[in-house]
């Protein structure tokens, strides 16, 4: 089988029977199946008011609203990010403030935060990504949050199962917390979002009155698992033709879709779903581990940061990023044996970088721009054996060496 970084790399062909037939998990009672409760799994897990939502960007969008700011209130976010987080702060009404990360990290720091909000006295809010799930400095960055009465986000789109360097999980810090449950994170429902509501002042029973997404893409949504196998095992046999065909048709679902930044409900069969994930992230986790220790010690130190490398034991190590000069070539070497790994994360300071035009970005994280362009992401889900990612490992030092 191909080896891909998404494209349903999470799923397996169980997963995608119950994303078909999830009254199956129901009917024999198995995990993940109807009976638990993913609000209240939430609720005691992150110690706040859950509301599940379809997305993780609306997740955002109604924590920003709950807090009834006003127009244009600055919020400041990582500046090497996900278009949806910027756009999700803009639904709320609210301006995205960006902080540069450093040179050799992914996470802005206790510095980045200060020279911002010394420039920017008026932001009312802070969220942090912990990007590709390794854990940003969240005591530094909490103590000036509170200091100066400032509304902490945490954003676990990456992070889900990560600890702090206190030991303290991801998720048990800010006055909110955003999940993402959508393709490819670390726990993944096809689709999902939930927003937990920490701070007691804004806890107010909300009722989800919500709209369901569409039928339609609920559809998309129930045969992507499946499709998606077939392409991954078939890609060299009418596989990527078929996936071409699927994208062309837009019967593929995809995450990125720019009508999706208003609230709707999440329908029980995807709460089944997260459920599942839930109930394996521990093994999952570990695997994820496993698969980012073999890279640090294999690959060559020349294309590796060193705070990845000392936290992948607190990281959720959603992917494992390198970093590279010529990258286009290198992922055009790897495609020779069957790894496809151009799906960036992230390709711009705000990405997509199709969505660059779109934002209002002044060369605001030039340290951002230049990791953006460096930075390659390996595969560490569960359809990437740990004798996998010794060979990828191999195959791109044998490219290092030969392009130096």
């Amino acid at each position: 089988m191909s080896v891909f970084n998404s494209l349903g790399s999470n799923y397996d062909f169980g997963f995608a029977i119950r994303a078909l037939f999830p009254e199956v998990a129901k009917l024999f009672h198995l995990p993940g199946g109807l009976g638990l409760d993913l609000k209240k799994y939430l609720e005691e897990k992150y110690d706040g008011e859950a509301i599940l939502l379809f997305k993780g960007r609306e997740a955002i969008t109604l924590a920003l609203k709950l807090l009834d700011l006003p127009k244009n209130s600055q919020v400041a976010i990582n500046g090497f990010t996900c278009y949806a987080v910027y756009k999700a702060i803009e639904k709320a009404g609210c301006k995205p403030v960006l902080i540069d990360i450093p040179r050799d990290d992914l996470n802005l720091t206790r510095s980045d935060l200060v020279s911002t909000l010394t420039k920017n006295p008026d932001i009312k809010v802070v969220i942090v990504q912990n990007t590709l799930g390794y854990p940003c400095d969240i005591d530094e960055i909490s103590e000036i949050c509170k200091e100066k009465n400032i509304f902490l986000i945490e954003d676990l789109a990456h992070s889900v199962g990560a600890k702090y360097k206190n030991g303290t999980e991801a998720g048990r810090v800010g006055d909110f917390v955003v999940l993402s449950f959508s393709q490819d994170k670390i726990i993944d429902g096809i689709s999902g979002g939930a927003l937990i509501i920490r701070n007691k002042i804004y806890q107010k029973n909300i009722e989800n009155s919500f709209k369901n997404p569409s039928v339609a893409l609920q559809l998309k949504d129930r045969f992507y698992p499946l499709l998606t196998f077939k392409i991954r095992i078939f890609y060299n046999v009418g596989g990527k033709l078929f996936h071409f065909v699927l994208k062309k048709t837009k019967l593929l679902s995809t995450p990125m879709q720019g009508t999706l930044y208003k609230f709707s409900n999440l329908p029980e069969w995807y709460c089944n779903l997260i459920n599942y994930q839930f109930n394996n992230s521990d093994k999952e986790l570990r695997h994820r581990r496993k698969v980012a220790e073999i890279y640090s010690r294999n690959l060559s130190k020349k294309i590796l940061s060193d705070s990845i490398v000392k936290n992948i034991d607190l990281s959720a190590n959603l992917r494992f990023p390198i970093f590279v000069e010529n990258r286009q070539n290198l992922i055009n070497y790897l495609k020779k044996d069957n790894i496809y790994i151009s799906d960036i994360w992230y390709d711009a300071p705000i990405a997509p970088r199709r969505f660059m035009s779109e934002i209002n970005y002044k060369n605001d994280c030039p340290n951002a721009e230049k990791i953006s362009e460096k930075i390659l992401n390996l595969p560490t889900h569960k359809n990437i054996s740990e004798k996998q990612a010794l060979q990828l490992s191999n195959l791109i030092n044998s490219f290092v060496i030969h392009n130096s």
